[in-house]
């Protein structure tokens, strides 16, 4: 196989499949099915994955092991009571001996590296004897963990009958040093902590990263001259730049869904409105006017809408308006105050920060202010950032005193609650779409 870009060897992996099976995959039953909170997860058994270095083949596959596991879809099954300790993607397994673990499903895999990194995963379905699917991949040495991510994702599309999440990567503000004092800089990694790289030098105060859609910039708030400004940065060369002189301060940049518009709030003589710029040119266009303070804008998947933060009824709630501009309807009506709106890949829900209680919560609603579900409540939680797949949230906590903010995920029916690890107090996420 040669090497290819990810998306085209998931469009190619059913040839692949088909060629490990000697033919087409047959159709079996095994799938997660969830509706709502109450589901129990799918119990998988992943022996270590085939390979010429030993080492290596049981290090994929403990990626894969981590990934599903932390998806709270899947159960995996502890390899110290699997009937063999490696697998072996070319044979049939023995399902009589499998069913003994109480798996339901079964990962064989395969990964060697040389001038590339080659992998092959096949899925079988125990009960029923039967392969699920099987496919093929290669990618580049420098970035061989991706092989167990994007095999992770193939896993849960097939099982789970929704788009993975697992290769994709979070920027986010890495925070050392004393609360009084705090250095902040830009960091990026791996949805799972690995591969850490900074940024910004820490010279200046950052904050608020944004990815484009292509994942070739970020836009954030920078304070290196003073009063926030919003910057561009190019991840592949680290050049950054203004994005212009708009006024006094400009923060709370994000990007359009084709990557072409930068939006973002502007504050001039005591008011705060919301502006967009297309990328390269110097004319903003301005959305909102008034003397409320309008922050926070995210654009909905197709670019028609931008749900945003106001307080222009006394206290700061969600808003919804045209990405012209123009009425905005609130579509906040919960007890307290709320922030951060932040729309789903998918469309279908809107996420948010509330203040009620005393406490802050991590939530979700319709885009019409429906069906508001509270999934975490802290003494401090914020910045909602949605996973690729519209499935999952990070956020970072702060648990005040001399303590620092970490990041944590959950999945949106308020299960499954975890911390992100990283090297440094962390805040501010902001997950990427699916690398290509």
């Amino acid at each position: 196989m040669t090497l290819m870009t990810r998306r085209n060897a998931l469009k190619l992996g059913l040839a692949g499949g088909a060629l490990l099976a000697g033919g087409l995959p047959a159709l079996a039953q095994l799938q997660i099915v969830v509706e709502g909170a109450n589901f129990q997860p799918l119990p998988v058994a992943i022996p270590d994955f085939a390979s010429s270095d030993p080492a290596f083949g049981r290090e994929v596959a403990d990626i894969v092991r981590n990934n599903l596991s932390r998806s709270g879809l899947f159960a995996v099954v502890d390899p110290g009571r699997l009937p063999q300790q490696v697998g072996d993607v070319a044979a049939q397994p023995d399902f009589a001996a499998w069913r003994n673990t109480g798996a339901e499903g079964l990962v064989m895999g395969s990964a060697e590296r040389g001038g590339q990194i080659d992998g092959a995963v096949r899925i079988w379905d125990i009960a029923q004897a039967q392969q699920v699917v099987g496919r093929s991949y290669a990618t580049s040495p420098q970035s061989y963990r991706r092989i167990g991510h994007i095999i992770s994702d193939a896993i849960y599309e097939a099982l789970a009958g929704e788009t993975g999440y697992f290769d994709t990567r979070v920027v986010y503000v890495a925070e050392s040093g004393p609360k009084a004092n705090r250095v902040k800089r830009l960091a990026i990694m791996d949805q799972d902590g690995a591969n850490v790289q900074y940024i910004t030098s820490g010279r200046s105060l950052v904050l608020t990263p944004r990815f484009s859609p292509n994942q070739q910039m970020l836009t954030y708030m920078n304070f290196d001259e003073g009063n926030p400004q919003v910057y561009l940065l190019d991840l592949a060369t680290g050049s950054q730049q203004r994005l212009g002189s708009f006024g006094q301060m400009t923060f709370a940049p994000r990007f359009s869904p084709d990557g072409r518009n930068v939006v973002f709030s502007v504050e001039r003589a005591g008011t705060t409105n919301l502006f967009v710029l297309p990328i390269g040119s110097s004319q903003p266009q301005q959305l909102t006017s008034g003397a409320a303070i309008d922050t926070s804008p995210c654009y909905s998947p197709d670019g028609s809408r931008i749900v945003f933060e106001s307080d222009r009824g006394g206290n700061p709630q969600v808003y919804v308006m045209s990405a012209g501009g123009g009425g905005a309807q609130r579509i906040s009506y919960g007890q307290g105050s709320y922030s951060t709106p932040v729309w789903s890949p998918k469309g279908d829900l809107i996420a948010f920060t509330r203040q009620s209680g005393g406490q802050f919560h991590i939530g979700t609603m319709a885009p019409d202010g429906s069906n508001e579900r509270i999934l975490v409540s802290s003494f401090r939680a914020e910045g909602p950032t949605w996973a690729p797949n519209g499935r999952v949230i990070m956020f970072f906590k702060d648990p005040g005193g001399d303590g620092g903010p970490s990041l944590h995920s959950i999945d949106i029916w308020g299960r499954n609650e975890l911390q992100i690890r990283t090297e440094s107090f962390a805040s501010d996420p902001a997950w990427s779409p699916l690398r290509a």
